[in-house]
């Protein structure tokens, strides 16, 4: 199977029968949305007690596109259990492999598993916008988790950073 079958594969299955879809209670709430294409996002995320809790649970509810939906369910898979700063350094990374400048490297970081099938959509940069949605909503839920956020993310936000 070559790297583009791949790519379609678990973006179709993500998108399909998302993991860890649906709502949870007692978590830090953030919405998400990309204007440019209707996608939205409401990410749940509930952190251990601590200032370096892990991700002790995440959800997320929205509709969109493939893209989109299957980066949320990907990202929900990669980042449940991690600390915060884990989860941190894999959403750095991640941005840097989808919306990096060039051809993604390849291989693609090892922490970043089946997620490095992403890169493909730095070369569409609506796209890109579609799969950093969620992964933009969890950096305004770790903001939230101290106390400082809005709890709610848009990507036209990226366009103006």
């Amino acid at each position: 199977m070559n790297f583009d079958e791949l790519y379609q594969e678990l973006i179709l299955d993500h998108s399909r029968r998302p993991r860890n879809y649906g709502e949870l209670e007692e978590a830090v709430h953030v919405h998400g949305d990309n204007p440019s294409c209707g996608d939205e996002i409401f990410l749940h995320v509930r952190f251990a007690p601590g200032e370096g809790g892990n991700v002790e649970e995440i959800r997320f509810t929205g509709h969109g596109c493939a893209i989109s939906q299957a980066s949320a369910s990907m990202m929900t898979l990669k980042l449940k259990g991690k600390s915060k700063a884990e989860a941190e350094h894999l959403l750095h990374l991640f941005h840097d492999r989808v919306a990096g400048e060039g051809e993604a490297p390849e291989p693609g970081p090892r922490e970043l598993g089946d997620l490095n099938v992403l890169s493909g959509v730095r070369k569409f940069p609506q796209r890109v916008k579609c799969a950093m949605l969620a992964w933009r909503a969890f950096e305004q839920a770790l903001g939230e988790s101290e106390g400082d956020g809005t709890g709610r993310v848009s990507t036209e936000e990226e366009e103006n950073s």
